[in-house]
């Protein structure tokens, strides 16, 4: 029976080199968890960080400093300087989302992960260092579309009705529906009874809205009959379709013109 040569074999263990293994964040286990429920309020984070997304897809940004926004309602985005007009976030994700903090043993704020609910969607964050961590409150948004523009629009159309078809007359601005208001309730040269839908910009959402509001205002037999027109600045190709399809009349509209800023083109037709 032969001897193990458990010298050699030490001497071979002796030889190995430890090696360095990076591990993923999800295994870098900080020393307290917490679950964090979202404030009433925006919290805004600067951090040298690392990020990385498990999902679909897996991706990770190195190590550096950004700004973590993670707003009242549960939306999370990392972000980053520059990038020019069509600036996007580095990273995000959309609520319902839920925030776990991690912590060092002196209470300092180590890592963040976001995640979906029921979905396997995550954002892992590794903080090196915090250089700010603060809480805003912020105003609840107003329609900003209805206040600027789009409110113009709608006023300038409820005086000039015409514009939205031949003979159009205004009959209420604000038409109720008990899911919410139409922008003007005309009716035309046959008094059938049009509901008129108005956006800056008009896309396939706008076209969904106008059908829902139709659907219910053509619950009342004396407005069974009652036609959509969508007057918009701009309507958009998939928009316009989409709203054919339906029925819905198409008209875009001309700010400057409506503001009296400038005439209206001429058109010549041949004889």
């Amino acid at each position: 029976m032969s001897i193990p040569r458990l010298v050699s074999i030490r001497r071979l263990v002796s030889i190995r080199r430890p090696v360095s293994i990076r591990l993923p964040l999800s295994i870098r286990r900080p020393l307290s968890i917490r679950l964090s429920g979202y404030r009433q309020a925006m919290r805004l984070i600067v951090a040298r960080c690392e990020v990385a997304y498990l999902g679909r897809l897996t991706t990770s940004l190195p190590e550096a400093v950004r700004l973590l926004m993670l707003k009242a309602d549960g939306t999370f985005m990392v972000w980053a300087d520059g990038g020019g007009p069509n600036v996007k976030p580095l990273n995000w994700m959309t609520p319902p989302t839920v925030l776990e903090e991690q912590t060092d043993s002196h209470g300092r704020l180590t890592g963040l992960v976001v995640r979906k609910q029921r979905q396997e969607d995550r954002v892992e964050i590794a903080i090196a260092e915090v250089l700010s961590d603060i809480e805003h409150e912020l105003d609840v948004l107003a329609s900003l579309e209805k206040e600027g523009l789009e409110r113009e629009l709608q006023e300038l159309l409820a005086d000039a009705p015409q514009w939205c078809g031949e003979g159009f007359r205004l009959v209420r601005r604000e038409w109720p529906t008990d899911i919410g208001p139409v922008d003007l309730m005309c009716r035309d040269g046959e008094d059938e009874w049009i509901a008129v839908e108005i956006k800056r910009i008009a896309t396939i959402d706008a076209v969904e809205q106008l059908t829902r509001y139709l659907e219910r205002i053509r619950l009342d037999p004396a407005l069974g009959s009652c036609r959509g027109v969508l007057a918009a600045q701009i309507i958009k190709p998939q928009a316009r379709v989409l709203a054919q399809a339906r029925g819905i009349d198409c008209v875009e509209v001309d700010l400057e013109v409506l503001r009296g800023e400038r005439e209206p083109d001429l058109t010549l037709f041949a004889a």
